[in-house]
């Protein structure tokens, strides 16, 4: 039996208060509707529809880009849900006439599993639509079911209900399987007298028992599966619900994660097996964390992969590669194209942007390194600046392996430190240094004697002299 997938994200979120359309809103590193997309195509269904409306292209642009297999279409004139499925069914392909499951782009958190056991029970009941219910202490805001001996009878839209069916905690979840041909069938009895004037989905189910056909509705316990969001204070409780399935999950997987609180993963992040997370740590993008790699407290990294037994502390990480038993922090600031060889260091308070540090090389504090080549074993003095933009210009600096810079050194790019060369502190280097040498441009020092009593009488420092003299 073919199986289509017909996505709902044309809503316009008002409720957001965005200029950015609802499912375009993150949790765990995707969109809400990458996180549907992605479960829908786990499904491995045959088709998978999306259908848009407000503010398209943008939604389109991220859905091309990222799933381009999916059938993009949008919603005509006539509002609704139902009108939604029309437009999804009349993107399919000519004579599909498998089953179809209706997802909604603003429900993140259901999973494979569940949709596949709801697919199962409807294929095993012959039903013409089969859909997941759940029981809310505060149901405000969705659609009841309704039921007769445990039967379902029909659902109603909040806006039309009566005051009893307000009073029912089993709500619709908004995710269907149906029968093709009678779906549409039904589709063509329904229209827009209610409240909202709209085409409504649920009356559907309605249409489709009062032919006599049959439909059930399955509550599922686990509520936040199917919870939708339609405001940040609801984007927020289920990112906080999602980021706390994947912390357990990894947790069970062998990771240490000492305050799960403080602790964000996005769901595209990987772990390695004794890896230890420590309080405040974020991990963002397809970041990559090795075998027994500790990482935080208070660290930020993204899109980044740090190896096997390597540290951070206290820093930020962006689109960098920090390699085995190599050493990040406190304080530092890691920006895009770094490279940290194996037992490499960057220390307290420094920035490196675009650089090849190498293997046991060390950059231990307050430094700049921007645009260099860093030899193995080479040791950056405290307080080097690579000064590698000419206003115009980014130029590079290389430093040869095994050689030591004094502090104080500011390299003028574009310039090469030979291996072995030293460097002495205090020094401005602008033109190259041959391996094996000592680059130094001392200025003579002169001392002008009696200055602060000539210059600064009466002040702290004279008093001080005085007392010294006496």
């Amino acid at each position: 039996m073919q199986l289509a997938v017909i996505v709902l994200a044309a809503g316009e979120g008002t409720r957001m208060r965005s200029s950015l359309p609802k499912v375009l809103h993150s949790i765990a590193g995707l969109p809400l509707i990458g996180h549907v997309l992605s479960t829908a195509f786990a499904l491995t269904a045959d088709h998978v529809v999306t259908v848009l409306g407000h503010q398209k292209d943008l939604v389109s642009e991220f859905i091309t880009e990222h799933f381009p297999s999916t059938i993009v279409t949008e919603q005509g004139p006539t509002p609704g849900t139902g009108a939604a499925v029309e437009a999804g069914l009349a993107a399919l392909p000519k004579g599909f006439k498998g089953e179809v499951l209706v997802l909604s782009g603003d429900v993140p958190l259901l999973d494979v599993t569940s949709i596949s056991e709801l697919v199962e029970m409807h294929r095993d009941s012959s039903n013409a639509a089969t859909l997941i219910s759940t029981i809310l202490d505060n149901p405000n805001g969705y659609g009841r079911i309704l039921r007769s001996q445990e039967s379902l009878i029909g659902i109603v839209e909040q806006k039309d209900a009566s005051e009893s069916d307000l009073l029912l905690t089993e709500v619709n979840a908004g995710v269907y399987v149906f029968d093709r041909d009678h779906l549409d069938n039904a589709l063509l009895n329904v229209t827009t007298k209610n409240a909202q004037g709209e085409k409504y989905l649920t009356d559907v189910v309605s249409i489709m028992l009062e032919q006599g056909q049959s439909a059930s509705a399955h509550p599922i316990n686990d509520h936040w599966l199917v919870a939708g969001i339609n405001d940040r204070h609801q984007l927020s409780q289920v990112a906080a619900e999602l980021n706390s399935r994947i912390v357990k999950a990894w947790q069970l997987a062998g990771v240490t994660i000492t305050e799960p609180a403080t602790t964000w993963i996005d769901v595209t992040c990987q772990l390695g097996t004794d890896s230890t997370l420590l309080p405040s740590t974020r991990l963002h993008g397809l970041t990559q964390i090795g075998a027994k790699a500790t990482i935080g407290p208070d660290t930020t990294i993204t899109d980044s992969s740090v190896g096997q037994g390597a540290t951070i502390s206290r820093s930020q990480v962006s689109s960098s590669e920090i390699l085995d038993n190599s050493s990040v922090g406190p304080f530092a600031f890691i920006r895009p194209g770094t490279v940290l060889g194996a037992e490499g260091k960057i220390g307290a308070f420094v920035e490196v942007k675009n650089s090849v540090i190498g293997p046991g090389a060390k950059v231990p504090h307050l430094s700049y390194v921007g645009d260099a080549s860093i030899g193995e074993g080479a040791n950056i003095g405290a307080g080097t600046i690579f000064a590698n933009y000419d206003g115009v210009t980014k130029h590079r600096t290389t430093i040869g392996a095994f050689a030591k810079t004094g502090s104080g050194n500011t390299f003028v790019a574009p310039v090469t430190i030979g291996d072995g060369a030293y460097t002495a502190a205090g020094s401005t280097i602008r033109r190259n240094v041959e391996s094996g040498a000592l680059a130094l441009n001392p200025a003579a020092q002169k001392n002008l004697s009696g200055w602060v009593l000539a210059n600064r009488p009466g002040s702290k420092s004279a008093r001080a002299i005085n007392l010294d003299t006496e």
